[in-house]
């Protein structure tokens, strides 16, 4: 099927990342390139290098922004954000006005049955963002201890049924091996007691959402990136990050505020002495949601959340250096 994602916030994002015609801006999850789109075409000698690890994302993205490509103005690599730094590294850029980090499952993933991505489609269990890694859904339905699969449960997907799923996909594995999606959703739904599956949304969503995020480390490549994307920064450039569950937001809600007030004196002190300055400041105090109308015409976007975080022009240092 052809590639599509319908692009969420997309004109608070363009607005909130302040485009400069002559500006280097990275888009780290590039998956349909609609956000690179509209920052592309505001460019006159400016760049943009379009991020993403899955393969049919980098051959749609190349597609729709040929023009740009073709004149310079935009690059695209296969990679994980989690590469940023080093990315830059090799085209000599060591610091940029933007970066936009559009998280989760893009709506092709999704859609795309034999990616495994959802419970609605009976598919083999994979969930690979990046289909070159070895670890998939299978993987760690099959393999992992019953411990470690209530661990990623309860943390991932918050699901309060974490150690009775966990307790019955041991169980049921022990026999055959648990090979498919819909396979997976009958262990689930077992597990889960009758009386609580009805008026909750489909009793695998928080499952499926645990299993995908363990599987391409989505919270850890988060959790590392934030220090080199805030790195990578010039002075009054833009870090916006479109989350889509409490997760993400807490972490990228925290790791905001922690650079907009880094002091670590005790709070009874009248004056700081810790010399920690903020390194900008949070143009969000509150995240930004999608329109009603959007809500209405785009469902999927019904759970997003923008924070921006805009670097400070007085105080320009490596924070990734320091934590």
């Amino acid at each position: 099927m052809e590639f599509s994602h319908k692009s969420i916030l997309l004109n608070e994002v363009i607005e909130s990342l302040n485009i400069k015609s002559d500006g280097i801006y990275v888009d780290g999850t590039l998956g349909g390139a609609g956000h690179s789109f509209e920052i592309a075409k505001r460019l006159t000698s400016g760049k943009l290098i379009g991020i993403d690890q899955d393969e049919d994302a980098i051959k749609a993205s190349t597609k729709r922004l040929e023009p740009f490509i073709e004149n310079g103005n935009a690059v695209i690599v296969r990679d994980n954000y989690q590469n940023i730094k080093e990315v830059l590294n090799d085209m000599s850029i060591t610091g940029v006005d933007g970066i936009l980090l559009d998280l989760g499952v893009s709506s092709y993933q999704f859609d795309e049955a034999d990616r495994g991505f959802s419970y609605r489609y009976d598919a083999p269990l994979d969930m690979r963002m990046d289909r070159r890694q070895e670890l998939s859904a299978y993987t760690i339905v099959n393999e992992y201890s019953e411990n470690d699969l209530y661990r990623i449960l309860r943390d991932y997907g918050e699901e309060k049924f974490a150690k009775n799923i966990a307790k019955h996909i041991v169980a049921a594995r022990a026999a055959n091996p648990i090979k498919t999606t819909f396979e997976l959703n009958e262990i689930i739904k077992e597990s889960i007691p009758a009386k609580m599956r009805s008026g909750k949304g489909h009793p695998s969503k928080q499952t499926f959402q645990a299993i995908r995020i363990e599987c391409n480390r989505e919270l850890e490549v988060l959790e590392s990136a934030l220090g080199d994307m805030i790195s990578l920064l010039k002075p009054d450039g833009r870090l916006a990050i479109i989350t889509f569950h409490s997760l993400e937001d807490r972490m990228v809600k925290n790791v905001f505020r922690k650079l907009q007030n880094p002091c670590i004196c005790p709070p009874n002190f009248p004056v700081c002495t810790c010399g920690r300055k903020p390194l900008g400041e949070t143009l969000t105090r509150k995240p930004i949601l999608p329109s009603e109308e959007e809500m209405e015409e785009n469902p999927r976007s019904k759970s997003a959340k923008l924070r921006v975080f805009v670097r400070n022009e007085e105080e320009y240092r490596d924070y990734s250096e320091e934590e």
